[in-house]
């Protein structure tokens, strides 16, 4: 078992480097566009407070070749100002003198926000040089970013093998949650699996083989499935290196009594003209782009039926308004349904949020590839090296 922040019964005059995911959507005024990783963060850094830790709170924020001022973290520092009156420094650095300074002037509860981690190349990196001065900040170390665990970089993996550690109260929760839903499923388990390609999934979908009691498969990957069986598929996007993957996941399921559910219409284009098929009467000149009514019915019984819902990935082009439909009526599906319900993903989350139902949804995951790592039964790097207890 991992050693969490609830272990240390006190962090009184510990300097304590705390590593969130407050990669926040910010507009061109540097606005925060969606608080909720933010908001995620708030317990963990409340509990070192109460704690009486000297905390410093370092973070990435989109992806930057060097420094980019729409990319400072200082709108973030801006927030937890609000949320902890008093206590919250910022500095526009990430390492060095004016870091050390800062940090050398913290007073017990007090909370000091580091510029972009990212906006130096040895993060990314896991530099040693980086990892050295990181550490160096520091008497201890909590990770509580979920979103970067399954990557290896200076301040989450790299600082964590060079000082005493935890994991904070969010990394805890995704844990736990993630654990649960596969080591003690409820039956009927549903899993519903989109995205693009197959063999971004394929390793998931095996994973669930052993405890889900349906798969629902949409988006661009259906398309592999729906040729694996044989079916008209038109012009829309498949894998055809993985329909023997396919197939062999179809045989799976079809032994172990798995209920496989794949489109039966779809929203096509045919030219530039947009409309609904069934499967049968895809055409060589149509794109299937979004699952159909009949799908969204069919899909949506099955999750109805469920005491357990996990969802990854969209079932449709998402990122085109023509073409979000299904993905958001799955998402309703899901929020009104009586089962104990985990989404994660960028883009399904996103689906949830826009919906006006991600209230509803028991778990909504902060990281889109770290769940899915664990979802397809396979470790963290970042959490790995986190003591045990």
């Amino acid at each position: 078992m991992k050693r969490t922040i609830k272990d240390v019964k006190s962090f009184k005059g510990k300097r304590v480097l705390l590593r969130c995911d407050l990669n926040v959507p910010l507009d061109n005024w540097g606005d925060i566009l969606n608080d909720n990783r933010i908001e995620q963060s708030l317990p963990t850094i409340a509990e070192l407070v109460k704690k009486n830790a000297r905390v410093i709170v370092c973070s990435h924020l989109g992806r930057p070749k060097g420094y980019d001022k729409y990319l400072s973290l200082f709108p973030v520092a801006v927030y937890l100002m609000k949320s902890f009156p008093n206590r919250v420094k910022f500095c526009s650095k990430v390492v060095g003198p004016e870091v050390q300074d800062a940090v050398s002037k913290m007073k017990d509860g007090e909370i000091l926000v580091l510029e972009n981690l990212r906006f130096n190349k040895g993060e990314e990196e896991n530099s040693p040089a980086f990892v050295k001065e990181l550490a160096s900040l520091a008497d201890f170390y909590v990770d509580d970013a979920f979103g970067v665990a399954h990557r290896k970089h200076a301040s989450n993996y790299g600082v964590a093998l060079k000082l005493p550690n935890a994991i904070g109260l969010l990394v805890e929760k995704e844990l736990s949650v993630f654990e649960k839903a596969f080591k003690k499923p409820a039956h009927p388990f549903v899993a519903i699996f989109g995205g693009a390609k197959v063999d971004d999934k394929l390793n998931l979908i095996n994973n669930v083989m052993d405890i889900a009691d349906t798969i629902i498969i949409g988006g661009g990957m259906a398309y592999t499935f729906l040729q694996a069986k044989g079916k008209n598929i038109g012009k829309s996007l498949v894998s055809l290196d993985m329909v023997d993957d396919a197939q062999a996941i179809i045989a799976k399921a079809k032994e172990k009594g798995i209920n496989l559910l794949l489109p039966i219409d779809h929203v096509v284009l045919a030219g530039e003209k947009q409309k609904v098929v069934i499967t049968e009467y895809l055409d060589n000149d149509m794109v299937g782009l979004d699952i159909g009514p009949k799908t969204i019915k069919l899909f949506s019984k099955a999750i109805k039926e469920a005491k357990q819902i996990i969802w990854n990935g969209p079932v449709g082009r998402y990122e085109d308004v023509r073409f979000k439909t299904g993905t958001e009526k799955l998402a309703k599906a899901v929020a009104k349904s009586n089962a104990y319900s985990i989404v994660g993903g960028g883009d399904s989350v996103t689906a949830v949020e826009e919906a006006g139902v991600a209230y509803k949804i028991d778990h909504l995951s902060t990281g889109g590839g770290a769940s899915l790592k664990l979802m397809e039964g396979k470790p963290l790097p970042a959490i790995e090296v986190i003591d045990t207890i």
